[in-house]
């Protein structure tokens, strides 16, 4: 934990103190079990994207704020910190670039001196805003640095108190309190995608995959909601390997790949189910849905060439999809061998299509 949370200390007896002392220091203790409360909602959940709201929001709650957003880190090997798009209350410039690299010296400013800082104090430090043009086009009132295991892996920005005063230090502290549970909460989540991601495609692994289906499934059947899935397989891979070698194989799994993310929501799940077969999840979705978001998976990798080492070469893909059945789905294997079924017609009617399982 990067600077402890300050503790208030004990006095003999409450009766000792005068009422100012008094009332500070249980603002204190009233302060300490809200940073409890903290530590529970943030560490409630490893999805990221809620995270990240329940971070904003107990941010804007405590601190009395209606601005909050939050540069962070968009996968685990990405460069840069990133503005994210659940910021609260600031007006954003899409055509501006709000990356921050991780190598800047604003990021290396924030590690050493690890506390909260104004833009003013931030300029008279740095010189210049090169290089953040787009964190000071927002003119935050605080910025506040989020760090775990020594390494700085966010950063809040929050704007004018509701009352329009300026922040304390005390608010300050208690901020930078907030910030210390938030940055272990994403620290945590960021470990939980490490262990959930297939490290090539950057999709989620298979045991991933079926856990979560299993849990849909259970939603599916007691909500009375449509659910569907798509497995995929690439056409004629092995062949693809031998004439072209694996290094080439593997950019055509990572092209592949990043067509099917790019291609369902955010609520979907894709991953990779084992060596050149993929699948998605798709919640509250219908086979006639899920046949329009196959299709478009189809068109998308038959239309985009991968090109590597001189080389410009196309592959296709062929799929099934099924969509869940209580009636005849008691597990998840059932579901997935119904749209496997389906796949295989696929292949067996000329490969490059989709197939919807009866």
């Amino acid at each position: 934990m990067e600077g402890p949370i300050s503790m208030p200390e004990k006095p003999a007896t409450l009766g000792a103190l005068d009422e100012t002392e008094r009332d500070a220091y249980e603002k204190q203790v009233f302060d300490l079990r809200q940073l409890v409360e903290v530590s529970k909602s943030l560490n409630s959940t490893l999805d990221y994207n809620i995270l990240i709201d329940s971070i904003l929001f107990t941010i804007m709650g405590q601190m009395k704020v209606l601005k909050a957003g939050l540069f962070a880190k968009k996968g685990i090997d990405t460069p840069y910190f990133s503005l994210h798009r659940n910021y609260k209350g600031f007006e954003v410039d899409h055509a501006t670039n709000f990356a921050i690299a991780e190598d800047h010296d604003l990021i290396k400013l924030l590690s050493r001196h690890y506390r909260c800082y104004s833009l003013d104090e931030i300029k008279e430090r740095l010189g210049s805003f090169r290089g953040i043009e787009g964190l000071a086009s927002l003119e935050p009132s605080l910025v506040v640095p989020l760090k775990a295991k020594g390494v700085i892996n966010g950063i809040i920005i929050i704007g004018k108190q509701i009352e329009d005063e300026a922040f304390t230090d005390n608010d300050k502290s208690y901020v930078l309190d907030i910030a210390i549970l938030a940055a272990i909460a994403i620290n945590n989540a960021f470990l939980f995608e490490m262990t959930t991601t297939d490290m090539m495609t950057k999709l989620k692994m298979k045991h991933y995959f079926y856990t979560v289906l299993l849990e849909k499934m259970e939603h599916s059947a007691v909500h009375d909601r449509a659910l569907s899935i798509v497995m995929i397989d690439i056409d004629f891979f092995k062949k693809f390997n031998d004439t072209y070698g694996h290094q080439c194989g593997d950019a055509v799994l990572k092209q592949v790949a990043r067509i099917i993310q790019a291609s369902v929501r955010t609520v979907d799940l894709a991953a990779r189910y084992g060596g050149e077969e993929f699948c998605v999840l798709l919640p509250d979705t219908d086979k006639e849905h899920a046949l329009a978001v196959a299709e478009r998976i189809r068109k998308g990798v038959s239309g985009t060439a991968t090109v590597y080492d001189g080389l410009t070469l196309h592959v296709t893909i062929s799929l099934g999809a099924a969509q869940y059945d209580p009636a005849r789905d008691v597990s998840g294997k059932s579901l997935i061998d119904r749209a496997d079924r389906a796949l295989y017609s696929s292949k067996q009617a000329g490969r490059d299509r989709v197939t919807i399982a009866e």
